[in-house]
């Protein structure tokens, strides 16, 4: 269980942070805040150990959930990656991980930025996929 006000990451990023680790977050873990949980989502490219949290109220929102992105999607594409394999791991992740797994319905919170929906941006992952960023 992951205590108060203790930091959270992926093992592939925890070393690299500027604060200590409280807790290393692997893919499809779940974290508890008292009645509220929230699911983690690996998407590896921005950084090696990226994480977007995943919000559905218990599956009372599983129609229309919330994802946190960071800076691993935005309306208009993926985030910005620092090689092509980066890049096709991070189009990759995202494709499964997220567009392959929530309805079209799922409210995105980039980083920064504006909020979108899968299905918004959904239409377009093959576009961005050809650009390459």
């Amino acid at each position: 269980m992951v205590g108060a006000h203790q930091q959270v990451a992926h093992p592939a990023d925890a070393d690299e942070l500027p604060v200590e680790v409280g807790h290393r977050a692997e893919h499809g873990e779940v974290l508890n805040f008292g009645d509220c949980s929230v699911s983690l989502v690996h998407l590896r490219g921005h950084t090696p150990g990226s994480l977007a949290v995943v919000y559905d109220a218990g599956g009372r929102l599983a129609d229309s959930p919330h994802v946190f992105t960071g800076d691993s999607l935005f309306p208009g594409g993926v985030g910005k990656t620092n090689s092509p394999e980066d890049f096709t791991s991070l189009i990759d992740d995202v494709t499964e991980r997220l567009f392959g797994q929530l309805p079209d319905a799922t409210w995105v919170y980039p980083g920064h930025g504006n909020d979108t929906t899968l299905g918004t941006e959904r239409p377009h992952l093959g576009e961005w996929r050809e650009r390459g960023w």
